[in-house]
């Protein structure tokens, strides 16, 4: 079979290798979609401190199952199915609690384990262990249900944001994170969302997609005056830096209303974590500050329900298709902006 494996920091190749074999507790799936990322990108150009190469990258997973190991249960070939990226083991404290986001000893398909860019795949035991195979509902397309792993991390990182009815909402990062993030915010019953970034050129393309109360070039004007303007100089209930700026985080502070929440939802580079925190906003205002760690099988699911439903749609966000051939292609489209969502079709 065909597979796009990872060696060093800007060497991917398409390479012939045999299929894999589902062992006990694992199912085999032939990959129908696995969406591209901005970690991709980063894996592509930097590598990564989890993945030893040579390993599969991919890890927006969606496909049909062909092979159940012994000892499966409640699984069968021809089963549609969507796999979780970020696999928690279940046992430690933090899960055991239910902090399943934050687990110390998570894995991660196409990081650890062999992901997605691959015509098929194992899911290892670990993922069925933690519920982390997800039914795809019949009317739901494969592409589509691929974006699921990306809105489950939105939906982490806006449950703990408390983004709910009558909120201002303003999104900091026009990618296909902040797309999900202005969906999903009008389906919490947001009041105004606006979505801010400083490429002009991607903004416009998202804007006409998912239509925030307003578009905001950062670029072009003080991302932070422009906010107070919009809220008649209240500032945001929700701000959600969907970008890895510290820039952005700084500023996310200063346009946030009293009792506001602000997400660092965009993790920043390794080496420049560090941002300057007017610690006074943060007291006066009685601001909350929260982080948010991709997601847990159950945010997965209820990912899936929520596209199934309707109430995010998904389909229009997907602007590329790819094969799986075009992998490079498609990380380079990813790494320009020139797209929302990407797709490979092994």
């Amino acid at each position: 079979m065909k597979v796009a494996r990872f060696h060093a920091p800007g060497d991917i190749r398409i390479e012939d290798v045999a299929e894999p074999v589902a062992g006990a507790g694992e199912v085999k799936i032939r990959v129908r979609n696995c969406s591209t990322c901005g970690t991709d990108v980063k894996i592509y150009k930097h590598g990564h401190h989890h993945i030893r190469p040579p390993r599969v990258m991919g890890h927006e997973i969606a496909g049909e199952i062909v092979g159940v190991g012994e000892g499966v249960t409640g699984w069968e070939p021809g089963d549609r199915v969507q796999v979780i990226a970020a696999i928690p083991c279940g046992q430690c404290e933090e899960c055991r609690r239910g902090h399943m986001t934050v687990c110390p000893n998570q894995e991660s398909m196409g990081y650890h384990y062999d992901g997605g860019f691959a015509q098929y795949m194992v899911v290892p035991a670990k993922v069925l262990a933690v519920g982390g195979l997800n039914r795809i509902p019949d009317e739901l397309g494969f592409a589509e249900a691929s974006v699921a792993e990306p809105l489950a991390c939105v939906l982490n990182g806006q449950e703990l944001a408390r983004v709910g009815e009558g909120d201002d909402v303003v999104v900091m990062g026009a990618g296909p994170i902040g797309c999900l993030h202005v969906r999903l915010a009008r389906s919490r019953g947001a009041g105004r969302v606006f979505l801010a970034d400083l490429n002009a050129d991607r903004l416009a393309m998202a804007a006409a997609l998912v239509r925030p109360d307003a578009a905001i070039c950062a670029g072009d004007t003080d991302v932070v005056d422009e906010v107070l303007k919009l809220t008649g100089g209240r500032g945001a209930d929700v701000v959600i830096t969907a970008a890895a700026s510290g820039a952005a985080q700084q500023q996310a502070l200063q346009m946030a209303a009293r009792q506001g929440r602000v997400s660092f939802f965009g993790g920043l580079p390794k080496d420049d974590p560090i941002i300057q925190v007017d610690s006074n906003l943060v007291h006066y205002r009685e601001l909350t500050i929260v982080g948010a760690n991709g997601s847990s099988p159950a945010h997965n699911a209820r990912a899936l329900q929520l596209i199934a439903e309707g109430a995010v749609p998904v389909s229009d966000l997907i602007t590329h298709r790819l094969p799986l051939a075009e992998v490079l292609d498609a990380i380079d489209i990813v790494s320009r902006g020139a797209a929302i969502k990407v797709t490979i079709e092994p």
